[in-house]
């Protein structure tokens, strides 16, 4: 048995895998929220979302013996929605295509071992630079679908008028979920979902708001839509030929690059909390963990997701004393039931998940501690990197400048030697997507 190899208690392990799940639990309902708006269905990406998460979750505690889950990542759904599916105008069905193909090149770099080549090529502060924007990008969604930040012909964008029910309502389930956050309460995030939905519900019966609420006759007001077999709708629906189009390169890479990094990442960052080194040095079974985490990408593709990482968010089992794989099995178990909860789930409005949005932001702006904002030539790059992706809105076009900018900046700076001539090659793709017509 792993858990007494590791000297970590059976006991110990099962609450870290409940801790886990609560603390990414939220997930089930934010992803198809996301995810819906690209035109994909709320109930076939929720049955997409809980498999996936379940599977990949069991491999990662099985196979590669960490105690993280695997689910859809939040940057990633984002990109799928807001940049590929909305700003390309790309089907979904040919997005969830370009998800299975970056899964296939991911897999492929982990099987060759060629990640330790492609960690050389992107210089460190970009990694940074590009987790925070994404960050930033999430955080202006959550705030747009709760309409408190709104157009204005005047000043591009401003606040919402408190007096609005909507903005109240949802100034109410980001306070109170942020002070469950900071107070550390279990499943603070979905506890949070739950009562702004609650909050929403008088807003919507009062006003006459449909975007407050989404209870229909098939809901709470009628008990016999509370549950539901789970949607295979988008089980396979992936276009596997349109999606290898040259225009859409771009596309694929920025899955690969995003995933990779935000997975060595985490992988990295739960080993230091956790000492979970092997004898070199590296976060125990990396290889094994990043081939997992390909599988992940891959399946969502064919699932019907967005692509599918390790949460960082598994540092709260961790930090209940979870050291082994049954941690992750626990924790991904435990997904399951919600396979029959669709009805219920998809009556959560925008505004109730608006506050996770908002707060996932929050959690992912840490690595910008780690630029060096005293040294221009990396601090100009990476500022670049972290605006463009919100103010853009489009991950994409923060990558470009990024890597752009920062082969510029070095290269007339006399720094060469900072320029990998692998990133020379990700600066000609760049340049290529540039003038792509996207």
């Amino acid at each position: 048995m792993q858990n007494v190899s590791s000297g970590s208690a059976t006991r110990t392990e099962i609450l870290a895998g409940v801790s886990t799940f609560l603390a990414t639990m939220y997930v089930i309902v934010v992803n198809p929220a996301i995810l819906s708006q690209a035109g994909l269905p709320f109930s076939g990406v929720l049955t997409a979302t809980v498999l996936l998460s379940f599977g990949c979750s069991l491999m990662m505690g099985l196979y590669a013996r960490n105690p993280m889950v695997v689910a859809p990542g939040m940057g990633l759904n984002a990109f799928f929605t807001f940049t590929a599916v909305k700003g390309m105008g790309i089907r979904p069905e040919v997005a969830l295509g370009a998800v299975f193909w970056a899964g296939i090149l991911f897999l492929i770099l982990s099987l060759f071992n060629a990640r330790s080549a492609i960690v050389k090529i992107i210089p460190k502060p970009l990694r940074y630079a590009v987790s925070a924007g994404i960050g930033l990008f999430i955080t202006l969604i959550g705030f747009e679908n709760a309409r408190f930040i709104i157009a204005n012909p005047a000043t591009l964008v401003s606040i919402a008028s408190l007096k609005d029910p909507i903005i109240l309502t949802f100034s109410f389930g980001l306070l109170v979920t942020a002070v469950l956050v900071v107070r550390n309460f279990p499943g603070a995030i979905i506890i949070g979902i739950a009562l702004t939905t609650l909050a929403a519900l008088p807003v919507g019966r009062w006003w006459g708001d449909a975007s407050a609420v989404n209870f229909g006759q098939k809901t709470l007001v009628n008990f016999q839509g509370i549950l539901a077999a789970p949607d295979f709708s988008l089980l396979g629906k992936l276009d596997l030929v349109h999606s290898l189009q040259w225009s859409l390169w771009p596309v694929i890479f920025a899955f690969v690059f995003t995933d990779l990094f935000d997975s060595l990442s985490t992988f990295v960052g739960v080993a230091e909390a956790a000492d979970l080194y092997d004898k070199d040095g590296t976060p125990r079974n990396l290889n094994r963990s990043l081939l997992t985490d390909a599988v992940a990408t891959t399946a969502a593709g064919l699932l019907g997701s967005s692509p599918g990482t390790a949460y960082i968010e598994s540092a709260v089992g961790i930090a209940q004393g979870g050291r082994t794989g049954l941690t992750a099995i626990v924790a991904g178990s435990l997904f399951l039931p919600f396979l029959f909860l669709s009805p219920l789930l998809s009556v959560i409005p925008a505004i109730a998940t608006a506050p996770a949005l908002v707060l996932v932001g929050a959690f992912m702006m840490k690595p910008v501690t780690k630029i060096n904002w005293g040294q221009l030539d990396d601090a100009i790059p990476a500022f670049l990197a972290l605006v463009l992706i919100p103010f853009s809105y489009s991950i994409t076009q923060g990558i470009i400048w990024g890597f752009l900018s920062w082969t510029v900046i070095k290269l007339t700076a006399g720094k060469s030697n900072e320029v990998p001539v692998g990133l020379l090659i990700v600066d000609a793709f760049c340049i290529l997507a540039l003038f792509s017509g996207h």
